[in-house]
């Protein structure tokens, strides 16, 4: 999967996540995170990977996501910050 489609799955989960409050979708899994992550480790069997999450802004709120192609995965987490 290139780049520029991992962006277009996270923008879609993001912004649907503060438009309906709703962490799913219908084309990847979507995993929420406690409050403030910015990255995860990802295990699946023995193995773990890190996923970097990124800073995405709407309707002034910070929402943290980070996709993992490996599992279909997006993963976010909200922070308390407004953005004034």
């Amino acid at each position: 999967m290139m780049r520029s489609e991992e962006k277009t799955i996270i923008l879609r989960v993001v912004e649907n996540y503060f438009h309906t409050g709703s962490v799913s979708d219908e084309q990847v899994k979507v995993t929420s995170l406690p409050q403030g992550k910015t990255s995860y480790v990802e295990h699946i069997g023995a193995d773990g990977r890190s996923i970097m999450l990124d800073e995405y802004r709407v309707d002034g709120k910070v929402i943290w996501a980070g996709y993992s192609a490996r599992s279909a995965t997006v993963y976010v987490s909200t922070t308390s910050t407004a953005i004034t």
